[in-house]
């Protein structure tokens, strides 16, 4: 990419810190260190609630020391893509993955529509490759995409006209014209409107259709592939469906699909593998020095979002500054106030931007931007030799330097000229079709460092978090891009299962990250990963193992009325105020967070309680995963979330936002909790309780602090008398019941032992 002028700045790095907010940060670390000391002095005069909650309190003490180490530098970028216009003399190529692995969890259109906004946005079109993968090897997916083809040729010329700037469809349609356009409503325009809507309904009919099951059956022509193929046994399948062949920048960017080989005794590594396989299809057709991977539900909502990112590739002072670019999830018609907790608005804004001023950003599975070659492994060149590959003409000559790159020749030599940000010789896409189909076979990564060195790492399903790490470790940088509009909008989770079933494939995830070799503290031991960044990566891999003392600290105000003991000082005792102190302070800390965002009591509220639902269920099923996964017992499935598309949001429903079960034994633990605070306030309130020696009972503050728990769990409590989806299963009911008894009896049994 050449540059005619090295000013203005394509980009501005804007600090954010806040004073007034470091020193609360630092107020409530003294308060939390007080408090530990206190209950050290008074430990020999209490029993094992004290001691529980000194080990509890211990950690949270600590989580809140790596949260202020994350926040405490915030950082955010404005870029400028009109000057990389003004001072390029040609934009650079890049590679586009959209992936989706289920049609009936993630259904065709929203696939559909992310690939049209994708394909229309503000670049060069000779400059874009769009690859979709597509790991259910669905008919349906493929027929989708044939069909959005036809109708790309209408829309991306459309959208660049009359310059429209929601360029998703479905989207698009669904909103007011007069809004959503630049343009004078112009009778011109109001008829191209008018057809291209025409068209688009036309395409979902068909899309709707076919999934009802006229998908063309006879296996012919394009189909043919398709023939006696199942989901989880079928060789590789590869379409070239779009293809610019004259390189034209106002035509329509190629559009491939793929569904990689896949064989029932071959692991395949779930979407990791299927990233490394797009980035080896893409580097023998393409090979554009930048790839952007995407979700199949999250569109491209800022038609400039790629001139945004390479404003900070190209105007980064140093290359070893900028490995990837990561844009933050937004979420388009989420539920008002957020009622399941996952639209992380709160947490992108003010953690997120405290891991951008670190080292940058983690790498997010979504809305990324990567420098090809460091996905091939390539060091900074100041930090650490990088292996080198050697060209004469364009062909390596000494192939042994990239021997852990595969066994064929055609890729090794695309993966040299990409090292040597070279990648401008000629490419035909049909005549790479044979390697392509080599290198995207099932047992191509045998005996090789992908995976490991190279590409998307493995051994976790949050194959984004360890493959950004490795990134970091090896002293690169991150950075972040949050545009106005947003850059991509996806759909949150709806409903408990889809929520649950997220978040515990997350904390799966983060803890593999965190028990493996390529641990952070390794990392900053011994590798160039920095301390502060270590930290943050702590606090995110950290998450599974969260639910042991925050489901251990829910249990001790209940313990306590049952057994007639306490946790917290007495009312006379002036050391009460110091968890009064603390208490008051964060919730009124996090409050102010809320409303910074211009969020509501109600979503800061809806967050806190489903941090606790989300901790207890979901992270706690995480740690099992993992142990039973040390154990040989069983291995981790990366679960695939379900989407579920939405064009409106009715706050009126009173439905909409309800919290929703099914026969999961992920709300067991929950139940269980629920049950055993209730137990506890029927033993108060019919004096049931032991009689209390001296003044050790419990007292008002263990019955605040259950009453608190049980508003937490108040969708539990709802959903012991609900119905139907909103109801817990009578088995789930009936497996807590069964714990919360033996908590009960263990309770009584440890006061009276």
């Amino acid at each position: 990419m050449a540059i005619r002028s090295t000013s203005p700045p394509l980009y501005e790095k804007i600090s954010l810190k806040n004073d007034a907010k470091r020193a609360i940060e630092i107020f409530l670390l003294l308060l939390l260190v007080s408090f530990l000391a206190y209950r050290l002095v008074h430990l020999k005069d209490h029993g094992l609630e004290w001691q529980v909650a000194l080990v509890c309190e211990s950690w949270f003490t600590f989580m809140w020391v790596l949260i202020v180490s994350t926040k405490w530098s915030p950082v955010s970028y404005k870029t400028y893509p009109q000057r990389i216009l003004q001072r390029a003399s040609e934009l650079p190529p890049v590679d586009v993955f959209v992936t989706t692995a289920d049609s009936q969890l993630e259904p065709p259109i929203i696939t559909v529509n992310t690939v049209l906004s994708l394909m229309a946005v503000d670049y060069p079109a000779h400059k874009l490759a769009c690859y979709v993968s597509d790991d259910g090897c669905s008919t349906l997916t493929f027929y989708s995409l044939l069909e959005a083809a036809k109708f790309a040729k209408l829309w991306v010329p459309f959208c660049k006209k009359y310059n429209i700037q929601l360029r998703a469809p479905f989207r698009y349609f669904a909103g007011d014209a007069t809004t959503l356009t630049g343009e004078d409503c112009s009778v011109e325009f109001q008829q191209a409107r008018d057809t291209m809507k025409d068209e688009y309904e036309q395409l979902s009919r068909k899309i709707e259709d076919a999934s009802k099951g006229s998908v063309p059956s006879n296996f012919t022509g394009e189909f043919a592939a398709f023939s006696n193929a199942e989901r989880r046994n079928h060789s590789t399948i590869i379409k070239i469906i779009l293809e610019n062949k004259e390189g034209h920048p106002d035509e329509l960017p190629h559009l491939i699909y793929i569904s990689r080989e896949k064989r029932a005794k071959h692991p395949h590594h779930y979407k990791a593998g299927a990233m490394n396989v797009l980035t080896r299809v893409s580097g023998l057709m393409t090979n554009a020095p930048f790839m952007l991977n995407v979700d199949c539900d999250m569109y491209a909502n800022n038609p400039q979002i790629i001139l945004h990112a390479l404003c900070l590739f190209v105007g980064a002072k140093h290359e070893r500054d900028c490995a990837f670019v990561q844009c933050p999830q937004h979420f388009y018609d989420g539920a008002k106030d957020d009622p399941f907790g996952n639209q992380l608005v709160v947490l992108h804004e003010y953690l997120g931007r405290g891991i951008v001023g670190i080292q940058g950003p983690f790498y997010g599975g979504t809305g990324s931007f990567h420098r090809r070659k460091v996905i091939y492994g390539s060091w900074p060149e100041d930090m650490k030799t990088k292996k080198k590959s050697h060209t004469f003409n364009g062909e390596l000559t000494e192939l042994e330097s990239l021997n852990g790159f595969g066994s064929s020749k055609q890729f090794i030599n695309s993966v040299a000229h990409a090292l040597l940000d070279d990648s401008d010789h000629p490419r035909d896409l049909w005549s790479s079709l044979e390697a392509v189909c080599q290198v995207a076979s099932c047992t191509y990564e045998y005996n090789t460092d992908w995976g490991k060195e190279v590409g998307w790492m493995y051994g976790s399903t949050t194959e984004d978090i360890l493959t950004g790490l490795a990134i970091h470790t090896k002293g690169w940088r991150s950075l972040y891009c949050s545009p106005n509009p947003p850059a991509f909008l996806g759909c949150a989770p709806s409903g408990g299962p889809a929520s649950m079933t997220q978040q515990k494939r997350w904390a799966t995830g983060l803890l593999e990250v965190l028990i493996s070799k390529k641990s952070p503290i390794y990392g900053t031991l011994f590798m160039h990963l920095y301390y502060r960044q270590c930290l943050a990566y702590l606090w995110i891999l950290t998450w599974a193992l969260r639910s042991i003392p925050e489901f251990l600290y829910a249990l001790l105000p209940a313990y306590c009325i049952i057994t007639n003991s306490h946790f917290l000082p007495k009312g006379q005792e002036p050391t009460i105020i110091i968890p009064i102190a603390i208490f008051v302070i964060y919730n009124l800390y996090c409050l102010y967070e809320y409303f910074a965002t211009d969020l509501s009591i109600r979503a800061w509220w809806n967050n806190h309680r489903m941090q606790r639902i989300t901790s207890t269920c979901a992270w706690s099923f995480g740690i099992l995963s993992v142990v039973l996964k040390l154990l040989g017992l069983s291995e981790t499935v990366f679960e695939v979330t379900k989407k579920d598309q939405s064009t409106s949001s009715d706050s009126t429903n009173a439905e909409l936002g309800r919290f929703t079960f099914d026969e999961s034994p992920i709300f067991v633990p929950g139940t269980a909790l629920l049950l055993v605070h209730l137990i506890a306030v029927f033993t108060m309130l019919f004096g049931l309780r032991p009689q209390a020696s001296g003044n050790s009972g419990s007292g008002l503050g263990e019955v605040i602090c259950t009453v608190w728990v049980v508003l937490c769990f108040w969708p539990f409590f709802r959903g012991l008398f609900g119905k139907g989806k909103y109801g817990i299963p009578s088995t789930t009911i009936m497996k807590g019941a069964i714990l919360a008894t033996i908590v009960v009896y263990l309770s009584r049994f440890t006061s009276t032992g």
